[in-house]
């Protein structure tokens, strides 16, 4: 050591570095040797690790464990006494809406003048990273202003070089990582003291000491950010003691004892995972989502991968796996800052192993900005294709090369040899300049159909055929041709099959399917026509005179159809059923038409008891019933006269009886004797006597007179001497049809 003494004296006095002692790390990495403030002597402190993950559990910088389920943005860490301008915030939200949980979704890092914001917009499951500056997403790698961003896929990683500070953030969740010589006994937040001193972590805002961090949490809300809905507690803590943690997971399917079998087995002396346990359990415990399990055990084999133990485990779990793109492989163990082919060897890179997807071995990057593999270094062509030193190839019509002096790829256009000359003689055809087909970059002469300069053709077609266009092989132009239809042509007239068709008389013809060789229209089949001779009732077959092919059934008789039954009447027959001699129909003819009529008799009232006892009997129009009635009979007439004869008359009336009333006289037609058939009755004496009366004269005197006294009348049959009157009988009659 150099002291000054007086008068610009210096005395050099040796100075002996106290001996090392070795320390033991409370967050369990491994002590560091730094120099003492004169840079002379050195000693053995702690780097400062702060890990974050789940919902969210966190290991301060001494290495104390606990949770916490805060939704809003908190200061995370930042320095007491400001000398490096760093502070970093650390944003919850709530991850699971079925429970009171929450995830840490950003990571703001506040240094100097930069404020950089690391966010995954998928809280759990597949990470969906981003860094932002000023709201801005920042395009990856990005080194400036002193920081460096890179990202693997699954991790970004943002550094301060200078301060050798580095800070993860992705679906292992958040490390802080803090070099002792920098920050050592300076910090406090949610990441504690950095003091390798856990009894210190827990500290307020004002250096007001409790015994749990996780109600030391609630008073570090972001003070420069604006969060309406946050409060800070008015009332300073209690020291009441915490629930004891939950001993095992609550699902049966959990993943957390994989954390202490032997896929991590390699790591347990290096790296404890009783604390990634306990976060793991306590999320089986209290988020529905069983993929927020993997959170602790990618923060464990990412705090694994620091201490130097690399453990591929999660090919051991479908609950954790991870997905790279086709051209990257998956590594647990892979450096932050991939190896570029334009790596500066004099450039320091950071030292800091993280999993993502890489290239694969024997691939390295092409550049910082590309995440192209590339096997062997050279140029980077527009398309974003690697190309090697002095590699000759053409793209978008040019020619280019990979400059190995410039790296980089210089093209000039490409010359295309005069294209052939073709002649096109046919018709429809032009010559048209088109990209060749062997080389796109270049034109070439073809002939080209265009069908707007065929000749106009003629599309009609005979009856029976149609038209039909056709391009032949090599040819522009449309062919015409006419191709029977399936159809028969008789005098311009088209016929389908099945069809009959009127070509000659008296023969039936019909469209066949049969193709006539020909013409290739189906045939007309013809056979002579087969005259129907049976006729109807009251017909008859008669052959006719005209031109007609077959005769016609001609109407002789009437056919009079009554309940079923047919009757045949001739012309002027008339007949009566036998069942209503009342109703009779009679044959008249009218024209050519024969025709029934029927009449009807109305017999008159008819009183059984008004008649002569065996008298009834059936008019001769066979319909009515008739009958000798009581008082107009046959009988014995009384009455009294004077009887005169020759001037002498009887003194005193006499009785004189006689015969009245009527008897059974009828006229009717015989169909037998083909007349009229009579038949009369007179009402006269069956049985008389001859009585005397005297009369008197003129002159006095009294001469006997004998008369015949009828003493019994009945009806005689006698001579019908008058020929029959008509019927008076009232008839109505009516036309059959």
């Amino acid at each position: 050591m150099a002291r000054c003494i007086e008068n610009n004296t210096i005395e050099i006095i040796p100075y002996e570095c106290p001996p090392l002692e070795n320390i033991t790390c409370l967050n369990g990495k491994k002590p560091v040797l730094v120099y003492d403030e004169n840079y002379c002597c050195q000693h053995y402190v702690c780097d400062c690790v702060c890990e974050g993950w789940g919902d969210p559990h966190y290991i301060t910088f001494d290495g104390l464990f606990y949770s916490y389920q805060g939704n809003c943005t908190y200061t995370l860490m930042e320095e007491i006494s400001p000398k490096h301008n760093l502070k970093m915030y650390i944003d919850n939200v709530i991850c699971d809406p079925n429970e009171d949980v929450s995830c840490p979704r950003s990571i703001i890092v506040s240094y100097e003048s930069e404020v950089i914001t690391l966010k995954n917009h998928n809280l759990i499951g597949a990470a969906q990273l981003e860094a932002l500056k000023d709201g801005v997403s920042l395009k990856l790698p990005y080194s400036e202003h002193g920081i460096k961003i890179l990202t693997s896929g699954i991790t970004m990683v943002f550094e301060i070089p200078r301060l050798e500070v580095v800070v993860t953030f992705g679906v292992t969740g958040f490390s802080v990582t803090l070099p002792f010589k920098y920050f050592g006994k300076n910090t406090q937040g949610h990441c504690g003291t950095c003091t390798n001193n856990q009894a210190d972590d827990c500290m307020l805002p004002g250096g007001m000491l409790v015994e749990s961090c996780a109600i030391m949490a609630d008073y570090w809300p972001a003070k420069h950010i604006y969060q309406p809905n946050c409060y800070t507690p008015s009332v300073l803590p209690t020291n009441t003691p915490l629930p004891p943690p939950t001993q095992v997971p609550c699902r049966p399917d959990s993943i957390c004892d994989l954390l202490k079998s032997s896929i991590f087995d390699a790591c347990h002396p290096f790296v404890q995972p009783d604390k990634f346990y306990e976060g793991c359990v306590f999320d089986s415990c209290h988020v529905l989502n069983p993929t927020v399990e993997c959170t602790s055990l990618q923060a464990y084999a990412a705090a694994c991968a620091q201490a130097g133990v690399c453990l591929h485990w999660r090919n051991h779990t479908q609950l954790c796996t991870s997905d790279c793109p086709s051209d990257k492989v998956y590594k647990p163990c892979g450096p932050a800052e991939q190896p570029t082919c334009e790596d500066n060897p004099n450039e320091s890179i950071l030292n800091f192993t993280t999993e993502g997807c890489f290239c694969p071995d024997g691939l390295m990057l092409f550049n910082k900005e590309s995440s192209i593999c590339v096997d062997k270094c050279g140029c980077l062509d527009s398309e974003g294709i690697p190309r090697e030193f002095n590699e000759i190839f053409e793209q978008n019509c040019q020619n280019c090369i990979c400059e190995e002096s410039t790296k980089a790829v210089t093209c000039k256009p490409k010359v295309c040899p005069a294209p052939p000359v073709q002649n096109c003689t046919g018709p429809g055809f032009i010559l048209v300049n088109q990209t060749n087909p062997s080389d796109p970059c270049c034109f070439a002469y073809v002939c080209q159909c265009n069908s707007n300069n065929c000749p106009v053709i003629n599309m009609n077609c005979p009856i029976g055929y149609v038209p039909v266009v056709n391009v032949p092989e090599g040819e522009c132009c449309p062919e015409h041709t006419c191709e029977p239809k399936r159809v028969c042509v008789h005098k311009n007239v088209e016929y389908q099959p099945g069809a009959s068709v009127p070509v000659i008389a008296c023969q039936d013809c019909t469209c066949t399917r049969e193709v006539d060789s020909n013409n290739g229209l189906f045939k007309i089949s013809c056979e002579f026509q087969q005259c129907d001779e049976n006729c109807e009732m009251g017909y008859e077959y008669v052959e006719t005179e005209s031109d007609e092919c077959c005769g016609k059934c001609v109407q002789t008789q009437c056919v009079l159809n009554i309940n079923g039954t047919k009757q045949l009447l001739m012309e002027g027959e008339t007949w009566s059923p036998p069942e209503n001699k009342c109703e009779h129909f009679t044959c008249v003819k009218n024209g050519e038409t024969f025709m029934t009529t029927s009449s009807s008799i109305l017999c008159p009232p008819f009183q059984q008891n008004n008649c002569q006892p065996g008298t009834i009997q059936t008019a001769a129009n066979g319909c009515c019933q008739i009958c000798v009635e009581k008082e107009k009979a046959c009988k014995i007439g009384s009455m009294r006269i004077h009887i005169l004869h020759k001037g002498c008359r009887s003194t005193r009336e006499v009785d004189m009886p006689y015969c009245e009333g009527s008897c059974n006289t009828y006229t009717k037609y015989s169909e037998k004797a083909s007349t009229m058939q009579q038949s009369c009755s007179c009402c006269q004496e069956s049985r008389s006597s001859n009585r005397t009366v005297d009369l008197k004269c003129l002159n006095g005197d009294m001469v006997p007179y004998t008369y015949v006294h009828v003493e019994e009348c009945s009806c005689a049959k006698t001579a019908c001497t008058h020929p029959a009157g008509r019927l008076t009988r009232k008839r109505r009659s009516f036309t059959l049809v």
